[in-house]
């Protein structure tokens, strides 16, 4: 039997109260008799002062319990590698999952990569936890784990699951490093959780990190960690957005991949700087008021030999069997979700974000192709679920575990599901049979949207069902609105030139579509580029054309932008009931003929009305009536014609007293002008 010995634990300093800190774990002494020591763990650790049958451990049995079970959702505090000081010697301890290894070694510089030198011991609990203590070494080391599989003659050489830290790709090892840091981030914190279940405006600014700014002098490289903190911040400020959303940043090997390849989960990308630099870049966002959501792929991972593909020499992370784990589409592997394990893992690699980096919400990436067991397969290619569907089961148990951990424990953040189906209650809370989200991306209106506005205007009227289609399922999930990546990329042109017309029409089509967005009930994402109408397509080597902000159409792009987003943050109307059709009333969905459409955003007051008119052709509309849900006073206070902003100018001046004449069902009507290609908001009471 082995006997448990308390030992006392220093750790190095804290600079802040993380939930990663050591100082809640403890390390454990495993006595392990000789004769139940490995082969391998034979010549254990060389050094006099760790006696070599010490078995050191940051475990205890409650957390294998835990882990077994799939509800250690704190894992990142535990496996991996971390500097602890243990009977007065300072080292780090090691510590992998690999239940299919024959040997594992700790091998890097410190031992000149010699894989016999530093064995690992395994534990005899069953969970397949291999552990070592190796004095002298610290924070800089440069590591792996080579393992030999007990099938067949696989031998490997992994970088580690939990590693906080990895070299610069192309380089594939792991760092031992200390995530402690210093942050100043109390207030918005404290505003965040204060906040919780209020009301709130939600406008996204979507950004690729390597290709936002580059430094053309020095080799085009992009900016770091903290050269963003020094720029971002303050620019996001300006604008007037409420949150970035960072494509993945997570480590990954491949630059192309734009992070959605990942094999380090729990490292930000080694190409921009240290994991106290990333930490500095939200802490900066965070003292100017500005959220940070950080894109997250639970999805799928790539079979790069450094990574989770085959780790062990089994199919440790991924199903075994192609049919549920590859990806036929991104050509990687699907994690398997029925395994209590890997579903710890990923649920702890969520909480590491929104713990240690104070994350403020997860982006989801391709949660439909998780849903679907035959999603971009043929027929043959997927094995449908024991009831013979073609629902992941697995897959949707994760999702809403996943969802009910992050919540549980951080009430205050947002999970978003990028999903693009019909799959019903999304963001729906899971005790209802939802999956348990705070919102989803509205592709289908992101979509009808976009296919609507690249026509011509004089064919608008014959297709004005697609403005209006989400009409009819607007309020079906919590929707945010997104004009994301995918639609800027592969062909697929900038914003600005998916508009027809001449130079000025483009503008005016690109304005009346920000108008229209911000307008419509939901959450709002715009991608890195589209607030100034960049003009070429985005590619992830090169910087976006800021130079392009230096001419007036495109400067009155941004200012437009900068008007919506105080306008939503500021007017009630737009954003208090944005999920839910007591917010919304249609006005005309019906006026083809003039490819106009008409609504009324509502708060919780019946006074707060704001009356939305949208006018898709270049043709202005004077003496249009409109019926109005209030009698009295309106007063414009948005017109994406404005002159500031680079349109013609065909404004509604002063204060506009409604008429006792019915018109759209209404008693009380207002007479306006529409200007071409133009959105209007008009406030009641003004």
């Amino acid at each position: 039997m082995t006997k448990k010995e308390n030992a006392k634990v220093t750790v190095k300093e804290r600079k802040s109260a993380t939930r990663a800190s050591l100082k809640r774990s403890g390390v454990a002494t495993v006595k392990t008799p000789p004769e139940k020591m490995k082969p391998n763990m034979e010549k254990g650790v060389e050094t006099a002062e760790v006696p070599v049958t010490d078995h050191v451990t940051l475990f205890s049995d409650y957390d294998i319990h835990l882990f077994k079970e799939g509800k250690h959702y704190e894992l990142y505090t535990k496996l991996g590698s971390h500097v602890i000081e243990y009977k007065g010697v300072k080292g780090t301890y090691f510590a992998v999952w690999a239940p299919n290894a024959e040997r594992v070694s700790v091998i890097g510089d410190f031992n000149c990569w010699a894989r016999n030198k530093h064995p690992m011991n395994v534990r005899y609990d069953g969970s397949g936890i291999w552990e070592s203590f190796i004095p002298g070494i610290g924070e800089g080391t440069v590591y792996k784990y080579f393992i030999e599989s007990r099938h067949g003659a696989y031998k490997v050489e992994k970088g580690d699951p939990f590693a906080f830290k990895w070299e610069i790709p192309p380089n594939t090892a792991s760092i031992v490093w200390d995530i402690a840091s210093t942050w100043g981030d109390t207030a918005w914190m404290e505003r965040r959780k204060e906040n919780t279940g209020k009301p709130q405006a939600f406008s996204v600014y979507e950004m690729h990190f390597g290709s936002w700014r580059r430094v053309p002098e020095d080799n085009n490289r992009s900016l770091s960690y903290r050269e963003m903190a020094a720029e971002l911040p303050a620019y996001v400020k300006k604008m007037g957005f409420t949150h970035v959303e960072f494509m993945p940043v997570m480590e990954h090997p491949f630059f192309g991949s734009w992070g959605y390849q990942v094999t380090g989960y729990f490292a930000p990308s080694s190409r921009f700087g240290s994991p106290q630099d990333f930490i500095y870049l939200i802490d900066s966002l965070h003292q100017e008021g500005i959220g940070v959501i950080l894109d997250w792929v639970p999805s799928h991972f790539p079979s790069d030999q450094h990574g989770l593909h085959y780790f062990d020499g089994t199919f440790l992370f991924e199903h075994a069997d192609p049919r549920k784990g590859y990806h036929p589409d991104w050509k990687s592997y699907i994690f398997n979700y029925g395994r209590n394990e890997v579903r710890a893992f990923l649920i702890s690699n969520a909480m590491y974000w929104l713990d240690v980096y104070h994350a403020d919400g997860l982006r989801v990436d391709a949660v439909a192709s998780m849903l679907y067991l035959d999603y971009s397969r043929n027929d043959g290619e997927w094995e449908p679920n024991p009831y013979g569907g073609n629902e992941n089961l697995e897959a949707i148990s994760f999702l809403k575990e996943f969802n009910e951990a992050v919540y549980a424990r951080f009430p205050d953040v947002q999970t978003i599901a990028e999903e693009s189906t019909s799959w019903p209650m999304v963001s729906k809370p899971t005790y209802v049979g939802g999956l348990g989200f705070g919102m989803k991306w509205m592709m289908g209106w992101m979509h009808d949207t976009l296919e609507y506005f690249k026509k011509d205007p004089i064919h608008r009227q014959h297709h004005q069902n697609e403005i209006t289609f989400s009409a009819y399922y607007m309020f079906t999930e919590n929707f945010m609105l997104p004009l994301s990546h995918d639609e800027v990329v592969y062909y697929k042109n900038a914003l600005l030139y998916k508009m027809p017309g001449d130079e000025w029409q483009r503008f005016a089509n690109l304005r009346a579509l920000y108008g229209y967005m911000y307008a419509h009930p939901g959450a709002k994402l715009l991608f890195m580029g589209g607030e100034f109408g960049q003009t070429s397509e985005w590619s992830h080597d090169q910087s976006l054309d800021w130079h392009l902000t230096e001419y007036p159409l495109h400067q009155g792009v941004q200012k437009e932008l900068m008007a919506l987003n105080q306008l939503y943050k500021t007017e009630r109307s737009l954003y208090e009931i944005s999920f839910d059709e007591a917010g919304f009333e249609w006005i005309d969905i019906h006026d083809d003929a003039n490819s106009v459409i008409s609504f009324v955003r509502k708060g919780k007051s019946d006074t707060e009305l704001i009356l939305v008119m949208c006018n898709f052709t270049p043709i202005p509309r004077e003496n249009y009536r409109v019926g109005v849900p209030k009698e009295g006073q309106w007063k414009e206070i948005f017109n994406s014609d404005d002159q500031a902003y680079g349109g013609s100018h065909v404004k509604n001046i002063g204060v506009i007293t409604s008429e006792p004449f019915q018109s759209h069902g209404h008693d009380n009507s207002i007479v306006l002008t529409l200007p071409p290609l133009g959105v209007v908001y008009l406030k009641y009471g003004e």
